[in-house]
């Protein structure tokens, strides 16, 4: 009975034996790169690199590596391009500059929801999202994510896209080697895609290409040294394109610094279009100062196009506090376009603020291109007030 129990016993130890020796045999299959099936490879790689590189995101359909920055990022990244003569993502992630923002895949406030960021399908440098059913009943962050990942893709030793996305997006890089890379410094980082913002010319229209990405990037940055560099993109030397954008992304994401980088433009900037561009940057600004700077634009602004664009985003953004600069505006402003503008401007204020004063501008004003101006947002207002006003108008 005593033999049967160790011959038992025996079994079972030799059976273990050969569990552990299956377990350590995969995982050095994984070391070396084996090719495993395909309904365990995805998740097994994914194992393995989350346990070398904690902060890495979600990653799917892709072979992913981690490593540590040696040296500078810029050294490193150096390296890495100078060997990248097939298609692959290198990507690593900073802390991202504060705000109610939901940055998911390059598309912003998706509700707290972040899909599947395919990064091969996407043509722009904002990545297409697909959200699966299950994702979209899914659990909500409540504060929006703390890092940011950016991405970039190589191919002939060249960077040929950058892209940014949210800690929480699941990332696919359709089957494409995937190198994240772990020590980062937010400094270095931005160094790093300076150098993009001015590799090409921003277009007219806009540029889908690595200047946007870049500058995208960097104005998502927690660190001050981003506010330094934006500043550099503004001066009055700089395209006017990309003064244009950054004005936006000081205003979106730049906090007081922004605010203040926007007042310097809106007084120095020589070119009007870039100024007119500034008010619409000041409109999304979140900081109090904003709304007192629109008003002085559209008060004292030399361009009769950047005050009348002063009066339309005061309209959108005010309410109550813009009424007086608007309505001041149609009295004294002596440009008629401006004049125009600014009744413009009333009809996108709520309707209770604006309708009786387009009555009022239609009834009382001297100039008949503002009155008619007027009688024409009257019109499109499909409002009880305006109808009474006309069948007044047309029964004398």
């Amino acid at each position: 009975m005593h033999a049967i129990h160790i011959l038992s016993l025996a079994r079972k130890i030799l059976g273990l034996a050969m569990i552990l020796t299956g377990i350590f045999g995969t995982v050095a299959q994984l070391a070396k790169g084996h090719t495993l099936r395909k309904d365990f490879g995805e998740g097994a790689a994914y194992a393995v690199a989350s346990q070398a590189g904690a902060d890495m995101p979600r990653v799917e359909n892709a072979k992913a590596e981690t490593r540590p920055v040696a040296g500078t990022l810029e050294a490193t990244f150096r390296g890495i391009l100078a060997q990248a003569e097939n298609p692959e993502w290198v990507g690593y992630s900073v802390d991202q500059v504060a705000g109610e923002r939901g940055l998911c895949c390059g598309n912003y406030n998706n509700n707290g929801i972040c899909g599947t960021c395919r990064l091969e399908n996407d043509h722009n440098w904002i990545s297409g999202t697909t959200i699966s059913e299950g994702q979209a009943t899914g659990t909500v962050k409540l504060e929006a994510p703390r890092q940011l990942v950016i991405l970039y893709r190589l191919e002939a030793k060249k960077v040929m896209r950058i892209r940014v996305a949210s800690e929480n997006c699941a990332l696919d890089f359709g089957g494409l080697p995937f190198l994240w890379l772990t020590g980062v410094e937010p400094s270095q980082s931005i160094a790093v895609l300076e150098s993009y913002v001015h590799a090409a010319p921003f277009e007219t229209h806009g540029d889908h290409g690595l200047g946007q990405g870049a500058l995208t990037a960097i104005a998502l940055h927690a660190d001050s040294s981003a506010d330094r560099m934006l500043q550099t993109f503004v001066a009055s030397d700089q395209p006017e394109e990309l003064r244009r954008q950054t004005a936006f992304w000081l205003g979106e994401a730049r906090g007081k610094a922004g605010l203040d980088a926007l007042r310097q433009m809106a007084k120095s900037d020589p070119n009007s279009d870039v100024r007119a561009h500034v008010t619409f940057a000041l409109s999304v600004s979140h900081e109090s100062g904003a709304i007192e700077e629109m008003i002085r634009m559209a008060h004292d602004d030399s361009s009769s196009h950047v005050r009348g664009q002063a009066l339309f985003w005061l309209a959108q953004k005010a309410g109550k506090k813009a009424v007086g600069t608007i309505t001041g505006a149609i009295e004294n402003d002596p440009d008629t376009d401006v004049k125009k503008k600014a009744v413009f401007a009333l009809s996108q204020l709520p309707k209770d603020e604006g309708v009786p004063k387009l009555i009022e501008v239609a009834q009382t004003n001297r100039n008949p291109e503002v009155r008619k101006q007027a009688m024409f947002w009257l019109g499109q207002s499909n409002d009880p007030r305006a109808l009474e006003f006309f069948e007044k108008v047309l029964t004398k």
